[in-house]
């Protein structure tokens, strides 16, 4: 796609021609970030993950020692076998990066730079980074100042539910409601699990809604509404809501954290792991992996997260944790896009650490000429004590 918009003068002079503020991308697939550089623009990213990984660790150090990298499924409190694991895991993340995804975007950036760089400079030098999440829900973690974290910037108050749902949901008494959802990628899941899923859900005294596009379980208990779509935001704020089920996308956790739900997460792919890991460090959820689950560990689980009441606790604690702000974090992202238009950039936040050499970068220079004026310093001192030793003599 870059190449095609590059190779299209007409377009690119169009682009030009328009003398826009700023281009604001995900660097996730940094097609956005050749295209900015390429026409001279400040850079804003909504950014958590680049083509190498975890954000911040392409921009502020990031000691292994307490770092957990994505992936590792390791919190911040690492034992030493598991700081084996990170610094060798983070081995193989760069090399993936180095000759795997790095070379694709640096071929296309020698073909139409006319000055050396490449992508991980060019995402380095951006303006802002809008961050999509916080210190409630990450590990504490160096950072820099053109970093600005506004997780959980899509979450709202939640609205009146449809009077189909509202009447569900006020049908379940004392005992409040569960929803569960897989997220929007998807489609279905195997039907002996479906099965176990709603056999377990069918002996809660919970009401149940439960975002399922496959065939339907001959499993399912009257306790259980199955819907194609749901107003997951408008359920996660309702006062009867008791746990979600979810596959710990970064969206959905915000979301809980918000309304302040307990979590029963079970992972499938990507960065959800590592999401719900954040979770269950923080008592607010627990993780039930695939390699574990049946109708029995699934219905433990549930019952273990609805009968535990510190979960929501927990959970009611980060929620408040994250409301506790000077400004609601999409209110704070809409400031720094409009502080780098107003100020043409905010190169007075950015390091230049991207334009030292690797080298100077980690004082390799420094300390080889520390080294070599101690060693010299030693052997003129034994120079001189062997000369007065033999002048003894």
């Amino acid at each position: 796609m870059v190449s095609v918009i590059l190779e299209d003068k007409m377009l690119v002079k169009r682009l030009q021609d328009e003398r826009y503020d700023l281009v604001l991308t995900d660097p996730a697939l940094a097609g956005g970030v050749i295209l900015t550089h390429y026409l001279k623009l400040p850079l804003v990213l909504n950014v958590r993950w680049i083509t190498s990984g975890e954000g911040h660790f392409a921009l502020a150090p990031s000691p292994l020692s307490y770092v957990p990298l994505p992936g590792s499924g390791h919190t911040d409190k690492m034992a030493f076998t598991q700081r084996v694991k990170n610094v060798l895991f983070q081995s193989f993340t760069f090399f993936q990066d180095r000759f795997v995804v790095g070379p694709h975007y640096d071929a296309l950036i020698d073909k139409y730079f006319d000055y050396k760089t490449d992508i991980v400079s060019l995402l380095q030098a951006a303006d802002i980074w809008l961050m999509r999440t916080d210190f409630v829900f990450e590990f504490p973690r160096p950072t820099m100042p053109n970093v600005v974290y506004m997780g959980g910037f899509q979450c709202k108050p939640s609205k009146p539910l449809p009077a189909d749902l509202e009447e569900f949901v006020q049908n379940s008494g004392d005992h409040g409601f569960i929803i569960m959802s897989l997220g929007t990628l998807v489609r279905s899941i195997p039907a002996d699990m479906a099965n176990d899923i709603a056999s377990a859900f069918a002996s809660l005294p919970q009401k149940v809604i439960w975002r399922h596009l496959g065939d339907r379980p001959s499993t399912v208990g009257n306790n259980t509404l199955i819907v194609e779509w749901m107003p997951q935001n408008d359920l996660l704020g309702h006062s009867k809501i008791k746990a979600f089920v979810a596959h710990g996308g970064t969206n959905g956790v915000q979301e809980a954290i918000y309304h302040g739900v307990p979590i029963l997460g079970v992972p499938l792919f990507f960065d959800q792991f590592d999401n719900l890991i954040r979770i269950q460090e923080r008592g607010a959820g627990k993780i039930l992996k695939l390699s574990e689950f049946s109708r029995h560990t699934f219905r433990q689980a549930l019952q273990e997260l609805l009968g535990n009441t510190s979960y929501r606790t927990n959970m009611q604690k980060l929620s408040s944790l994250h409301r506790d702000q000077p400004m609601r974090p999409l209110d704070s992202a809409v400031f720094w896009i409009e502080y780098v238009m107003r100020n043409k950039g905010a190169t007075h936040l950015r390091s230049e650490f991207y334009k030292m050499p690797w080298y100077s970068y980690h004082s390799v220079d420094v300390l080889l000429v520390l080294f070599t004026v101690v060693a010299v310093f030693v052997f003129c001192t034994v120079a001189i004590i062997r000369r007065d030793e033999e002048g003894e003599r």
